[in-house]
C-alpha cells in the first residue's frame, strides 16, 4: 500500500501560504490527496501557487468540501491530529503502521459498498484552536507530535510535514505493517452512530445535554472492536427492526385509545337512551 491512498484532511485553514507549504511538502513525500474542509481562504491563490513552487497540481487537485464527513467519506481508517493535553492521543510513530497496513484484506476491497481502493486519512485542526470535539468523534485514533513543552504548538505546515515525513520514511525503510482485517468505510459507520443516536433519544436513554459525550464513548467502544462490512449492515438492520418496533407501538397504543374513546362514547349513548 502507498501514500497514494493516504488523504491530508484540512478543517477549516484561514492562511493560503500555509496551503501552499502543505502542497509543497505532499509532493515532496510522495502524497497527492488533499482535502480542504469550509477553508477561510483562497485554497488556489497566488500566495498559496507561490508557495507551493512546483507543486500547484495538489492545490488545483485538491477537493474542496462544506464539512468533515464529506471528506472522510470513503475512508477505513482516520487519525486526527491534536495536542498534548488529549489524554488518548498516541505518538505518530505507533499510529503510522495501522495508517499503512501491508496486506489490505480483498474483501474490502471488492465490497460494493467501496470505492475500490483502501483509503486512510489524517485529520489536522484551524491554525489558531486544532480540532473540536464534535471532528474529533469522527477520528478512530488520535496523534500527538511530541515536542518541547515550552512551546508545544506546531504550525500547521509543520505538522503535515512532520506526518508526511514519517508515512514517506515508514515505506522507504520497508518496515512490515499488520494486515487489515476486513473493515466497513466510514461512511456506513457514521450512518449507523447517527442513526443509534436518533433511536437512543427517542427511548430517553441519552437526553440532549449527554448526548455528544456518551456516543463519544459507543464510538470508541465500537472503533475497538473494528467492525466489518457484514456486521454493520446487521447493526444497522437491528436499528430499523427497532425503529419499526416502536412505530408498531405507538400505533397500538393510539389504536387502543382509540377504540377506548370510541366504546366510552357508545356507553354514553346507551346510558342516554
Amino acid at each position: 500500500m502507498g501514500l497514494e491512498s493516504v488523504r491530508i484532511v484540512l478543517v477549516e485553514p484561514a492562511g493560503e501560504r500555509n496551503l501552499g507549504s502543505v502542497a509543497r511538502v505532499m509532493k515532496n513525500m510522495g502524497l497527492r490527496q488533499l482535502v480542504v474542509v469550509n477553508p477561510q481562504c483562497d485554497v488556489r491563490s497566488e500566495d498559496a501557487r507561490r508557495m507551493a513552487v512546483r507543486a500547484a497540481e495538489i492545490l488545483d487537485e485538491a477537493l474542496v468540501v462544506q464539512d468533515l464527513a464529506s471528506a472522510l467519506d470513503g475512508c477505513h481508517r482516520i487519525a486526527a491530529t491534536v495536542g498534548r493535553e488529549e489524554t488518548q492521543a498516541e505518538s505518530l510513530r505507533s499510529v503510522i503502521p495501522w495508517l499503512l497496513p501491508s496486506n489490505p484484506d480483498s474483501s474490502v476491497l471488492n465490497s460494493s459498498i467501496l470505492n475500490s481502493q483502501f483509503q486512510t486519512a489524517i485529520i489536522f485542526g484551524r491554525e489558531d484552536h486544532g480540532l473540536g470535539r464534535f471532528e474529533l468523534k469522527y477520528a478512530q485514533r488520535l496523534i500527538t507530535i511530541p515536542s518541547n513543552p515550552d512551546y508545544p504548538s506546531l504550525n500547521l505546515a509543520q505538522a503535515v510535514g512532520i506526518c508526511c515525513y514519517e508515512l514517506h520514511q515508514h515505506l522507504l525503510e520497508g518496515e512490515v505493517s499488520p494486515e487489515v482485517p476486513i473493515v466497513a468505510p466510514f461512511q456506513l459507520i457514521n450512518a449507523f452512530y447517527l442513526g443509534l443516536e436518533e433511536l437512543l433519544l427517542t427511548i430517553g436513554y441519552l437526553h440532549d445535554h449527554t448526548a455528544e459525550s456518551r456516543m463519544r464513548r459507543f464510538r470508541l467502544l465500537l472503533d475497538r472492536a473494528v467492525p466489518s462490512v457484514h456486521e454493520m449492515t446487521m447493526l444497522m438492520g437491528i436499528l430499523r427492526q427497532m425503529r419499526w418496533a416502536i412505530q408498531q407501538n405507538n400505533s397500538d397504543h393510539k389504536g387502543s385509545e382509540s377504540v377506548k374513546g370510541r366504546s366510552t362514547e357508545i356507553e354514553s349513548e346507551s346510558d342516554t337512551n
